[in-house]
């Protein structure tokens, strides 16, 4: 299975970067593309400052264009949009199929004090579900928001599903590099899948900090270990992944087995 990261800054209205490099993408025969968070909308903090109507708008011309990518190159395009539904407004990660497209809505959602998107956010606070699931040649692909990364619950969905990797689009941004990196290969090993992280680079300022979002998107491997990862600055990340390592690993480790002899 051959996948990329476009790791990107906020591109605004601007759609040329995004034809430029799927093209490349598709010349190198590439199945699932994934953007991180906050490329195709501003950043959260802007977002609060905009109408309802004009986030509409964005995030339809955004939409238009993908699902017109995604069927000109047969490619599944994995990209977070900010949806805006009878004056509500949820956070999402879209998945553009050739055929198809369906929305995951985060589940958890940030909310600390200087970063509060649950309250910002409709996306319904109630009892949690499996994270979207979906195949694309017969390798089973699941998708979670950065964020929702630490909670257990969703790689127990993952593990039941026999998921072969994980996505993972994020906006990480101050000084949790090396975190988000020992987070990422700890549950790559423990569950025996690939985890394919797309973090945004770029910068937002505010009247009092500087906020910094490094990239360093990156693949792991189903025994931990870190395969490819890109800097912080713009480009496209090729990566490819075999369903028969993810099964060499479930075998060699025997995590799942261990657990399996206890219930």
């Amino acid at each position: 299975m051959r996948t990329a990261v476009l790791q990107l800054s906020s591109q605004g209205m601007s759609s040329t970067k995004l034809y430029n490099y799927i093209r490349i993408a598709h010349k190198q025969n590439v199945k699932v593309l994934v953007l991180g968070e906050y490329i195709l909308n501003p950043f959260f903090k802007e977002l609060q400052e905009m109408s309802h109507a004009m986030i509409h708008e964005h995030s339809s011309h955004q939409i238009k264009i993908l699902k017109e990518l995604s069927t000109t190159y047969n490619m599944t395009i994995i990209a977070p949009l900010v949806i805006v539904k009878k004056q509500k407004i949820y956070k999402t990660i879209a998945k553009f199929a050739p055929s198809s497209t369906s929305y995951y809505h985060q589940q958890i959602l940030i909310n600390y004090s200087h970063w509060n998107e649950e309250k910002f956010f409709d996306n319904e606070i109630t009892e949690l579900s499996s994270p979207l699931i979906f195949k694309v040649d017969g390798f089973k692909f699941a998708l979670l928001a950065g964020f929702e990364l630490h909670f257990d619950h969703f790689f127990a969905e993952c593990d039941a599903k026999n998921v072969d990797c994980v996505i993972v689009p994020s906006v990480s941004t101050f000084e949790s590099y090396e975190r988000w990196k020992s987070l990422i290969l700890m549950r790559s090993f423990t569950h025996n899948c690939y985890i394919l992280r797309a973090n945004r680079i770029g910068e937002y300022k505010d009247k009092d900090i500087s906020w910094n979002f490094y990239g360093d998107s990156l693949l792991a491997s189903p025994h931990g270990e870190l395969l490819s990862h890109l800097g912080n600055k713009e480009e496209l990340m090729i990566a490819d992944m075999s369903h028969t390592e993810v099964l060499n690993a479930r075998k060699t480790w025997g995590f799942k087995e261990m657990l399996h002899k206890r219930y």
